[in-house]
């Protein structure tokens, strides 16, 4: 992985593919490379140009202005397989300098290629899985380049994405796919390759979705598909109603400061009509019968992971069915106790994470239903998963996820509401909680107005080494993910505790000048979380409070008010304030916030 690029038209294809590669930087990588057919007294041949670093250093490479031609691909790497070299960086190319590949995704048993490789002459010259795969198309082509590439397909265990050029076919771009995303964009008579939609956007709004072990050519003016039998199939164009401006950052320094503040907006768009106070919560997940399930799992990665957390006090609320919240990552290795009685539901901001989808389709094998909450329109998840609701956030461009988590708390808790209409559960203060959502943009736009005091307080802890977080049932949700955004973007250590878990232990990490940081907003509970800060304090801790409750306390060093809500929606108010104090952090540390280092904004390897 990380992020692919491809182009073929009218036009010198660099210009196109380096604006692609800039697109996608928002991923997270550590090397770029292009390759280019160039066209000398029709003579084709592939010429490429690759490095270590920032997508930069191949603009300022001068043998950059050599790549003349109009076919070309491009590629940014997040290492898996080998250290970030130029030797590493994508394309890769065969012995014979035949066939160029870019590829995302990891090949599982790519030692075990590399070995029948060099048992048939070839040299590997790098470090990494992708370059078995050029070569592998040499060894099995025999004239016919499609069988070629579907045999090496069909050796390949694991995940790719995968673009090739050769001069053999100079005015083609073939491309093939297994858990990792593709799609292609197309306007009139000319054609662009991309990992992810923003990529293309600036281009055209019309697209093409590669589905799993299928091949596209691509051609100047037409695209043919065929599975991995080469059995030809259609595919239909899907019209993505993204426009190219919402990718850009609008005047504001960072994209993650311009996500932040698109928040209510974004909260507003994933409310849509689907709420309102006279009428049952409108989704389109009425064909299922939820008295069937006793069970509910929320499954989910990282940040989407936290959403699901937060929300699943509204589920057992609402709902009255027991719900459990699982990482992806474990969920598949644990063999969890699934069947036809079980909902899943799973949660993606690029519909691309790669353990989410292993689960999701572990859950489909043991009978569960399956529904997906994802942001971007037609990615993999919803080829997959039984349904789907879409936050419509936007594109989330800075790899450390904002307005995604909001969203997605947002419409979890959006679906609490449907199940427990449909369950005709009775619950007087079902109507009060509508009005509460529907009020969430208004409250966080106010936060946003505590922008000054939230900067001013990160100016003075943003070179401490240890940060804790703690907070106590939906806060502790908002610990957690207060806690991840500060790791992801300031590199600073960061824990988050259950706040009444502090003096089991953790309270052995406070000394003088720690600084903790407690969430503290459902009136039921908060002066217990206000004890707990307290213990911190009396053994030297600095002490940051958010709160939305009358609190007057001269030994807490900062108080950062927000306004009430209902306390289950809580965590999409209250999150606002730490996402601007780990942005701050960042920012006077000089880091890069949009472009973290070693993560990726789309996870699509294991």
């Amino acid at each position: 992985m990380c992020g692919i690029v491809g182009y073929i038209g009218n036009k010198k294809a660099v210009p196109i593919l380096i604006n692609g590669l800039l697109s996608l930087e928002y991923r997270g990588y550590d090397s770029a490379g292009i390759a280019v057919l160039n066209s000398f007294n029709n003579t084709y041949k592939i010429d490429f140009v690759k490095d270590k670093g920032r997508v930069k250093v191949l603009q300022d490479n001068k043998d950059l202005e050599l790549l003349q031609g109009n076919v070309g691909i491009a590629h940014t790497r997040w290492a898996t397989h080998g250290s970030p070299s130029k030797e590493n960086a994508h394309p890769h190319l065969d012995n014979s300098k035949t066939f160029a590949v870019v590829h995302n995704g990891i090949i599982e048993n790519y030692l075990e290629l590399k070995q029948k490789l060099l048992d048939n002459g070839y040299i590997l010259y790098s470090e990494t899985d992708t370059e078995v795969i050029p070569n592998l198309i040499h060894l099995n082509y025999k004239g016919d380049i499609l069988q070629a590439i579907s045999k090496t397909l069909k050796e390949l265990k694991g995940s790719y994405a995968i673009e090739v050029i050769s001069p053999l076919f100079p005015d083609k771009i073939i491309v093939a796919k297994k858990d990792s995303p593709l799609v292609i964009g197309i306007k009139d008579d000319e054609k662009f390759i991309a990992s992810d939609i923003p990529a293309a956007l600036s281009h055209t709004n019309k697209f093409y979705f590669l589905d799993e072990e299928e091949i596209g050519i691509i051609e100047q003016n037409s695209v043919k598909f065929f599975d991995i039998d080469l059995n030809e199939i259609q595919k239909d164009i899907k019209n993505i109603d993204w426009d190219a401006e919402s990718s850009e950052k609008n005047g504001f320094e960072d994209y993650m400061l311009k996500e932040i503040f698109e928040q209510p907006n974004a909260i507003r768009e994933t409310i849509g009509s689907r709420v309102s106070l006279d009428k049952n919560v409108n989704l389109e997940l009425d064909d299922i019968d939820f008295k069937n399930f006793n069970k509910i799992y929320i499954v989910a990665c990282g940040t989407a992971m936290h959403a699901g957390i937060a929300a699943k006090y509204s589920f057992e609320k609402f709902c009255k069915i027991p719900t459990e919240v699982d990482m992806a990552s474990e969920f598949r290795y644990r063999s969890p106790l699934i069947d036809e009685h079980t909902l899943c539901i799973f949660i993606t901001q690029s519909g691309e994470t790669a353990d989410t989808i292993a689960a999701l389709k572990l859950a489909k094998s043991l009978g569960s239903t399956t529904i997906s909450i994802v942001n971007v329109m037609g990615s993999s998840i919803t080829r997959i998963s039984d349904y789907t609701l879409y936050t419509h956030a936007g594109p989330e461009i800075a790899v450390a996820s904002t307005k995604a988590y909001v969203c997605q708390v947002t419409l979890l808790n959006i679906l609490a509401i449907y199940i427990s209409e449909r369950l005709g559960i009775e619950n007087s203060d079902l109507n009060i909680f509508k009005q509460s959502l529907l009020e969430l943009p208004e409250k966080v736009k106010d936060v946003l107005t505590t922008i000054d005091t939230i900067k001013e307080i990160a100016s003075h802890v943003y070179n401490q080494r240890d940060l804790y977080f703690i907070g106590r049932g939906a806060d502790y949700a908002v610990s957690m993910e207060g806690s991840l955004k500060l790791k992801e973007i300031s590199y600073i250590h960061s824990e988050a505790y259950a706040a009444g878990e502090l003096k089991h232990g953790p309270i052995a990490l406070i000394e003088n000048g720690v600084t903790v940081i407690a969430i503290a907003t459902n009136p039921n509970i908060y002066e217990k979380t206000l004890s707990n800060l307290e213990e911190s304090i009396t053994r030297g801790a600095n002490s940051i409070l958010v709160t939305n409750q009358r609190i007057i306390n001269d030994k807490i060093n900062y108080i950062i008010n927000i306004p009430e809500i209902n306390p289950i929606l809580s965590p999409i108010i209250s999150i606002v304030p730490l996402q601007l104090f780990a942005y701050f952090i960042a920012k006077n540390k000089k880091l890069d916030v949009d472009k973290p280092r070693n993560l990726a904004k789309s996870v699509t390897v294991e």
